[in-house]
């Protein structure tokens, strides 16, 4: 096997630098303090004008540590599911997903900085950086691998609405595509509408923008999941999955 280069001295202070930012950022946003490059120079013991030279504005600041934060993140989900066997996507789904609302529930700003980060539709850099999301690769991947065994039906490309058939096509969603064939495309329709489910009801208990009640019992969440079951082919194993759900529900409020 080729020797791969070793990274310099400088390489490795420079990566140790931006590793620091991250931290220090994610301990502001913990303390309930203000991300700002000044704030992030000042617990680095640094001088703002320095810290450019490492993220040049505050959007860069925040896109940094938003895509370090999911990729930290995905690493809990992956825990959650791998309680699972392997050749159970459906279980694993359903304990990842119970795991990203523990994260949403428990630290809000993090997961506000992540997932309510504005992209603006001229924004081609960071619309690609958004196509890299650790989570939603892993959250797609587990759907493939759902169609893998249970193969759910998705829509045709002459059945979508034009507009949705480009979107699928040459997709802007952190998916892997390039192996799905171009006719079955219809896949990623699947992807999109089932990520919207789960982060509309994740994001209004995060922000506290639903009843109290519903929240705490987690009986919103709930049903979102279990209204997804016969869509992604597993109306058959719906007994099975809720009580999935149930126990990974139960064991996040024992832990909170």
């Amino acid at each position: 096997m080729p020797v791969l280069p070793q990274p310099t001295r400088r390489e490795r202070q420079r990566e140790a630098t931006y590793d620091e930012i991250v931290r220090v950022s994610t301990q502001l946003l913990t303390d309930g303090a203000e991300l700002s490059l000044r704030a992030v120079a000042s617990r680095m013991g640094m001088t703002a004008p320095a810290l450019y030279r490492y993220v040049a504005n505050y959007q860069e600041l925040v896109d940094l540590v938003a895509f370090e934060l999911d990729k930290a993140a995905t690493q809990d989900f992956m825990a959650a599911a791998e309680s699972y066997l392997e050749d159970d996507p459906a279980a694993r789904l359903c304990a990842a997903c119970v795991a990203f609302r523990r994260w949403a529930l428990t630290r809000p700003r993090e997961f506000a900085l992540v997932f309510a980060n504005p992209i603006g539709s001229e924004d081609s850099e960071r619309r690609e950086l958004l196509t890299l999301s650790t989570s939603g690769h892993y959250f797609t991947d587990l759907l493939y691998q759902i169609w893998e065994l249970y193969q759910f039906p998705y829509p045709a490309l002459d059945d979508l609405d034009p507009i949705v058939r480009d979107a699928v096509l040459d997709p802007l969603i952190p998916a892997k595509a390039d192996h799905i064939e171009p006719e079955d495309r219809g896949i990623l329709w699947i992807y999109m509408r089932s990520w919207s489910a789960l982060y509309g009801v994740v994001t209004l208990e995060s922000t506290g923008h639903c009843d109290p009640r519903v929240i705490e019992s987690a009986a919103l969440f709930r049903a979102t999941m279990l209204d997804w079951l016969e869509p992604l082919g597993l109306g058959a194993e719906t007994e099975r999955l809720t009580a999935v759900l149930d126990a990974e529900l139960a064991r996040d409020r024992s832990q909170r």
